[in-house]
């Protein structure tokens, strides 16, 4: 089994409200630990923002076991353009089909393949499981490549993932058997982020972050932010160090032991999200200025 694991997928959400009743109604994910920060993040983990902006984990259990999703809200943005790099986030469920049907929210029925958008615009593919797991899981997450070959030797040969499956359009890659891959689609055209643009991590021992900074610098790679430390308030510390592939899709490697410390669940984490979001005055401030919220 491979040292490195799949983490999550960082999504910008604009309408807090709406976003967050969507993951834990309709996807009936659960909200894992929320954070709030006064300034931007170091590793651009918000994106290209200074301001008050929070993080809010979920899923359907704890990171030590399953791939979840970081939504970050950056107050006064209401809304962020959409690019063609991400096309879909894949769950697989025994349940979640029929709950999506039963319930008033839109649903897509191509050919048998189930899919939802978010308020944001973020496809979520639901499957059926067939495996005797009972658990609802993340099991793929896929990106658009506008070079499969060039994708493949990045994530392969680089970063040294291991090739699940690969034919002329597609190809599918992780660490593990058992957790959520990564599946790259050839374009065939330019990958563009715009400003909604994600980033997936991965956890390693923290004496491999070094080895994988240098590796990439060699193979004169993207580089986004050099090894660095970030500070969660009243949480352990950790590492990371922040690539992007040859089509600018971003990646986080984190220090695993130190992650693990700050990935645990918070029983609070509801309230606190519930209280962050019902002292969000930003929509009443706008209006008083009478100016909207910002789409970017």
């Amino acid at each position: 089994m491979s040292s490195r694991r799949a983490l999550h997928f960082v999504l910008k959400i604009g309408d807090r409200f709406k976003s967050i009743e969507f993951f834990r109604d309709v996807l009936r994910m659960k909200v894992l630990r929320h954070e709030e920060f006064v300034d931007g993040c170091k590793a651009s983990c918000n994106g290209p923002y200074d301001g008050h902006w929070s993080k809010t984990m979920i899923g359907y259990g704890p990171e030590d076991h399953h791939f979840v999703l970081e939504l970050t809200y950056n107050y006064g943005i209401n809304e962020y353009q959409l690019g063609n790099d991400l096309s879909a986030i894949t769950i697989e469920s025994k349940t979640l089909l029929n709950h999506i049907k039963t319930t008033k929210y839109d649903f897509n029925d191509n050919n048998g393949v189930i899919s939802v958008l978010s308020p944001d615009g973020y496809k979520f593919i639901i499957n059926d499981s067939n495996s005797d797991n009972t658990t609802d899981r993340i099991t793929r997450v896929s990106l658009s490549s506008s070079s499969l070959n060039l994708s493949i030797d990045y994530w392969n040969r680089l970063l040294d993932m291991k090739i699940f499956e690969s034919n002329d359009r597609s190809a599918l890659l992780g660490f593990n058997e058992n957790e959520c891959k990564l599946e790259f689609i050839d374009i065939k055209d330019k990958v563009r982020h715009e400003k909604a643009f994600g980033r997936i991590a991965f956890s390693c021992p923290e004496d491999q972050l070094a080895a994988i900074e240098s590796r990439v610098k060699d193979e004169k790679q993207t580089i986004l932010t050099p090894l660095v430390s970030l500070d969660t308030p009243g949480k352990t510390t950790v590492q990371v160090v922040i690539l992007a592939d040859p089509d600018g899709h971003e990646i986080c490697f984190v220090g695993d032991v130190a992650f693990r410390q700050l990935s645990l669940i918070d029983p609070e984490a509801d309230k606190a999200l519930n209280k962050a979001m019902s002292e969000d005055k930003s929509d009443q401030w706008f209006q008083s200025k009478g100016l909207s919220k910002d789409k970017v």
